[in-house]
């Protein structure tokens, strides 16, 4: 499978409009989530795809779990029925409460069994509580959803145990991963079936409680850490004041000097990048002149800002490299990126030790951890060009 950092890169933008920048309130998704592909196909019910929902958590039996899924279609924001068909997003979705009712219930026993139509969303999963999403109009006036942020205490969902996948089906096959992007909560892991069978996400045993007490046990990040609910990634953590806004100033601080002196190499598609510090911008030249800014830590970590990666071919892969660099803290360490030997990520003191935990906690050690954990293949995401059947699991607390 082509690197993710090789390919297009405009599904990270889409990470920060489901929320990312979001800290009083919940985001309007206004796009697609982690929209990894997107293209044209065939609406009709033959292009459906099974979907198996398995419940295997320990800890919830199925009444206790509340299955949503939602996002785009050709532009307009849709969610999945019960009954397998997909409905626009309306305004008058909205109950007395103020907020929808999308949940899909599970079986009363054994796998729930579904069929999911070409679109591209997030498969929620609440357990023991449903979640509220609420339909709003957006800046044009169309219904759009908020969807929900685990990381806000104000939000209303901040006290229901749940997580998600997300995924894109479409004419050209299934993109999918489980992600912690912004929290870890509900282990889940996904099973795509097709021209291969691929599995990932699966959390080992007591990956989960391992992670919690991981990061509990560091002062730096132990605020992320909501009781035994979820583990807020320190971006969010940053925005929300649990986390300190300069604590890898030092750490960027060094590479910016490093740099100065000597040449760090980056490697994409496009080419072989080859840059320094100059003027305080660290740039490269090579297949294109492309440079940047010095990161704040608060970029390292939504790999946004100074980091940001647009849809360009060069600018957007090394900004990719160098976010993965700074996260797993390798840019020291190898002067020719991206880094692909895991057993040297995360070593440094100064490290984003929440990506270090969730990658510990899972079988296959892939993990969205941030948003650039694609490069070099660490990220839980799985693709199929002739997919036959998709299977999300809850795993064992």
């Amino acid at each position: 499978m082509t690197p993710r950092h090789q390919r297009p890169l405009g599904r990270r933008k889409v990470l920060f409009a489901l929320g990312g920048a979001a800290v009083a309130a919940p985001a309007v998704a206004a796009l697609a989530p982690h929209a990894l592909a997107d293209g044209p196909g065939d609406r009709t019910a033959a292009a459906a795809l099974p979907l198996t929902i398995v419940n295997n958590s320990g800890s919830f039996d199925n009444a206790s779990v509340h299955l949503y899924i939602v996002g785009n279609q050709d532009g307009r924001q849709v969610r999945l029925t019960p009954e397998g068909t997909l409905a626009p997003i309306a305004l008058s979705d909205n109950g007395p409460d103020g907020f929808t009712d999308y949940a899909i219930s599970l079986a009363g026993s054994g796998e729930t069994r579904l069929s999911l139509p070409h679109m591209s969303g997030r498969i929620y999963v609440a357990l023991g509580g449903k979640l509220k999403f609420k339909a709003v109009a957006d800046g044009d006036g169309d219904a759009a959803l908020q969807y929900p942020a685990g990381w806000v205490e104000s939000d209303p969902n901040y006290g229901v145990l749940h997580d998600c996948a997300e995924f894109t089906y479409n004419a050209a096959g299934m993109f999918c991963n489980t992600t912690m992007v912004d929290m870890f909560s509900v282990p889940l892991s996904i099973r795509l079936t097709g021209a291969d069978d691929q599995t990932t996400g699966t959390v080992r045993d007591g990956g989960r409680a391992a992670a919690f007490d991981t990061v509990r046990g560091l002062e730096a990040f132990s605020r992320l850490v909501v009781d035994d609910t979820r583990i807020i990634a320190p971006g969010h953590g940053l925005d929300a004041g649990l986390f300190d806004q300069d604590y890898l100033a030092p750490y960027i601080d060094e590479v910016w000097s490093t740099y100065t002196g000597r040449d760090l190499k980056v490697t994409t598609n496009a080419g072989t990048f080859t840059g320094r510090v100059r003027g305080d911008r660290f740039t490269f030249d090579g297949p294109a002149q492309v440079s940047f800014g010095r990161p704040s830590t608060r970029d390292v970590l939504f790999c946004d800002g100074a980091l940001a990666a647009p849809n360009d071919g060069t600018t957007g892969p090394v900004a990719a490299v160098l976010g993965a660099g700074f996260n797993r803290s390798t840019l020291l360490s190898h002067p020719d990126q991206p880094t692909t030997d895991a057993a040297v990520f995360y070593r440094t003191e100064l490290t984003n030790h929440y990506a270090k935990a969730v990658h510990a906690a899972t079988e296959d050690g892939r993990a969205y951890g941030f948003a650039f954990d694609d490069v070099a293949d660490f990220a839980s995401y799985i693709q199929d060009t002739a997919p036959t059947g998709l299977r999300l699991t809850l795993s064992p607390f």
